[in-house]
């Protein structure tokens, strides 16, 4: 059973291959090809050449049959002793049959399909009756059939192993040259996933580019787009930092405007109320200028050696300010977490933003978040961070890190941002060389951030 079920999963895992290979499929077009070309050429000449020889030789193969016949029987009797040195001589079968005698040179060898009594080529068959012309009679009444010793021609040594060397040989080679010939389609799947995972320095070698052909076309083409794309994702990072850098100012004066209004009792709710907005649109552009600075090639960290429970406690009593469930925040570390070299700024606004999104999106649960520090099999740590909130559908957990992106039940201004918190901590924990996880917990939602040692 267990070997059965080995080897379906093994006949699986070769259909997806070939399915997946276009060489695998072209080394199979060619051997179907070569194996059907083989085939017609071999039966159109087996037929032609039938077709042209039979008239021609069936006088010849008359005559010689007369001679045989009247060698064995040069008096009209048939002669055992005659019959067999004949044998012997020659790779022949001989049966005599008649009143006086009954033998057989190769009594065990059946008579072969082709000797068997078919009709005649003019009557529609595929071939002359050669039980007539193997067949002769003796003057004592004896009848004398010739054939062809079979076992003569299959003790000589066969060459289906040679045949099917040089097969083998000449699909060996046509894979070869194959693979040499797609060779560039793995540089330009390479080149693309590069490419679609934001990394643009490396374009498609320029040995494949100038090779000619479509392939090389292709890759031309493909590193084109990737110019293109990256010139474009540059002026939208210059855009943003610099409409990030120009509102700045004004955002200053505005709250330093703000601050002067007289606290009275009928302005303070409107001067308190633009307080806040102006601290939310300036905590917006630290956060695009943050992102940006990270999405960088060249994202510089301050590292120092980092306990992260201690400053997860504190990122906790600050968020208390503006969530009240805050307090009942649980907090689970091991005992023997490391402290590792990490940008203390960063992880800060890591904690901030997860805990964050975590008190907001869990506020109606029965359950207060959590927060989980545990070491890795490699001496990092392991963040997680889980609400008992209503979750996301599993469809947007793949987009639910991305700059800008809200799911639905969050667009709302009082339970979501502005979709810049999960984006910011993938990139924080990526800038750490790190791994992000977006997850449902069901209940709930867990973001999982893995920091190498």
């Amino acid at each position: 059973m267990t070997a059965g079920l080995a080897f379906a999963a093994r006949l699986r895992q070769v259909r997806w291959r070939i399915t997946r290979s276009i060489k695998l499929r072209m080394v199979l077009v060619f051997l179907l090809l070569a194996a059907a070309l083989t085939l017609v050429f071999v039966v159109g000449a087996q037929r032609a050449f039938s077709v042209g020889w039979r008239e021609a030789a069936r006088p010849l193969l008359t005559d010689y049959v007369d001679r045989l016949s009247a060698d064995i029987a040069a008096n009209g009797h048939p002669s055992v002793a005659r019959a067999q040195a004949l044998v012997e001589r020659l790779p022949l079968t001989v049966r005599i049959s008649g009143p006086s005698i009954n033998w057989s040179s190769h009594p065990d060898q059946a008579s072969l399909k082709w000797v068997r009594s078919r009709k005649d080529v003019d009557t529609g068959g595929d071939g002359p009756d050669w039980a007539h012309l193997l067949q002769r009679t003796t003057a004592d009444g004896h009848t004398l059939v010739f054939g062809i010793d079979a076992e003569t021609f299959e003790r000589r040594p066969h060459r289906l192993g040679y045949v099917l060397a040089a097969l083998l040989l000449l699909t060996f080679m046509a894979w070869l040259y194959i693979r040499h010939l797609l060779k560039p389609l793995d540089a330009i799947g390479a080149g693309a996933r590069r490419f679609g995972a934001g990394d643009f320095s490396e374009p498609i070698p320029a040995r494949y580019v100038d090779s000619s052909g479509e392939l090389g076309e292709l890759a031309a083409t493909l590193n084109t787009m990737g110019r293109d794309i990256h010139q474009m994702l540059e002026a939208k990072r210059a855009l943003l930092l610099a409409i990030s850098h120009e509102l700045r100012s004004p955002l200053t004066r505005a709250r330093l405007n703000t601050e002067l209004l007289p606290e009275s009792a009928d302005v303070r709710p409107q001067r308190d109320a633009l307080l806040r907005d102006l601290q939310e649109m300036a905590m917006l552009i630290s956060d695009l200028l943050e992102s940006e600075r990270l999405a960088g090639q060249h994202a510089a960290l301050q590292r120092e050696s980092t306990d992260l429970p201690a400053m997860a406690l504190a990122v906790v009593q600050e968020l208390a300010v503006r969530h009240a469930a805050a307090g009942q925040v649980r907090i689970q570390a091991d005992a023997d977490l490391p402290r590792l070299e990490l940008d203390p700024n960063r992880m800060r606004l890591l904690l901030r933003n997860l805990l964050d999104n975590a008190l907001r999106h869990g506020a109606a649960a029965h359950q207060p978040p959590e927060v989980r520090l545990q070491r890795t099999s490699d001496s990092g740590i392991a963040i997680e961070v889980r609400d008992y909130g209503p979750g996301v559908p599993d469809s947007q957990l793949r987009q639910l890190a991305q700059a800008f992106y809200r799911p639905d039940s969050a667009r709302t201004r009082a339970a979501g941002g502005v979709g810049l918190g999960l984006y910011l901590c993938r990139l924080i924990a990526q800038a750490h060389g790190g791994a992000f996880e977006v997850r449902n917990a069901k209940p709930g939602l867990s973001v999982l951030v893995t920091l190498p040692a």
